[in-house]
């Protein structure tokens, strides 16, 4: 079969401007200006961003795409809020990717690679607020998927990465004890096993990491 005339193609449109309110929106979110539950309506948004409200409608799309809004029908947008369910899936499903991930850093990752993971690492210890460390805490696994070399796996966490910083964020909405103190020296320890090349000890490791942050949401 023929392919159709160019000209019956719809013409593409500029997105530009839906996906920067996108990212104005997000970083509300993931800065605590938003936070879970909390309405997002499209009047105040496109008051507060001087902007009209189709690129607005737009952007609450794309973040629903990520997770990180919910839409319902006569009830508006609001921040996603997770459930037990959620919180379930979430961890279940990041679990897999990254046992999958840490074989792979393990099996074939360079010195250089690991530097870039003990880089973020580092930066942990030099987090001003909760806030700033679920930023660096999802950098570091960004640098220990980037490690692993492998595309796929990097797009199905990029794909789901969003939802896990809501989920460290619902973390510390929860609790904020021993957060700041505490999640370099965890991480610390993550960098540590993946440079001894000890795939069961840092699976095991990883695993409790995920453990601590799930038994805080439902403590």
């Amino acid at each position: 079969m023929d392919a159709r005339p160019v000209e019956e193609i719809a013409p593409a449109r500029r997105r530009g401007l839906a996906d920067e309110v996108a990212d104005r929106i997000r970083e509300a979110i993931f800065s605590g200006a938003y936070a879970p539950g909390v309405p997002l309506r499209e009047v105040d948004l496109s008051g507060v961003l001087q902007v009209s409200r189709g690129p607005v409608r737009e952007a609450l799309r794309v973040l629903e795409r990520e997770g990180l809004v919910h839409c319902a029908w006569h009830r508006g947008t609001t921040v996603t809020t997770l459930s037990a369910e959620d919180v379930a899936e979430l961890d279940s499903l990041r679990g897999a990717l990254e046992d999958l991930a840490v074989r792979q850093v393990v099996a074939t990752a360079s010195d250089e690679e690991l530097d870039a993971v003990e880089k973020a690492a580092d930066l942990m210890g030099r987090a001003g607020d909760e806030h700033e460390m679920v930023r660096l805490d999802i950098a570091f696994h960004d640098a220990v998927f980037a490690a692993a070399g492998h595309r796929r796996l990097m797009d199905a966490w990029q794909a789901m990465r969003c939802q896990v910083h809501l989920f460290l964020l619902t973390r510390i909405n929860r609790s904020k004890d021993g957060y700041l103190s505490g999640i370099p020296d965890e991480h610390r320890e993550l960098l540590d096993a993946l440079r001894s090349r000890d795939v069961e000890a840092a699976l095991g490791l990883f695993a409790a990491h995920r453990r601590r942050a799930v038994d805080v949401l439902n403590g």
